[in-house]
């Protein structure tokens, strides 16, 4: 949970960390028909580097103290059922890597020399 104190119609978009532990977040939208919220939710998904649909509000909607949910994205391993993994490699792998082909001088095509 993160409790975020919002400042709309405000200069600029900025996260702000206060000493108190409270976020304060400024964002250009107005307090209107959830723009604001919005936008609060877009800024905090940049700042933290999830996906804004990993955020959500639980309190304070049309408050200018929020709290925040933010889900993490868990932990998943290569799984073969979704096509990834050893068997996603597989048609890369059959092709084999591409041959060198010599210009005339016996360097190989972007080397560095002109064919």
């Amino acid at each position: 949970m993160v409790a975020v104190r919002v400042q709309a119609r405000a200069r600029r978009n900025e996260v702000v960390a206060q000493p108190d532990g409270v976020v304060r977040v400024r964002v250009t939208a107005a307090p209107e028909g959830g723009a604001a919220n919005r936008a609060v939710i877009a800024l905090l998904a940049e700042a933290l580097g999830v996906a804004p649909s990993r955020i959500a509000l639980v309190r304070g909607a049309a408050s200018r103290d929020k709290l925040f949910r933010i889900d993490r994205e868990p932990l998943t391993l290569p799984s073969p059922r979704r096509g990834e993994g050893i068997r996603s490699l597989a048609p890369r792998l059959e092709k084999g890597p591409k041959p060198k082909t010599l210009s005339p001088l016996g360097r190989g095509q972007g080397e560095g020399g002109r064919a």
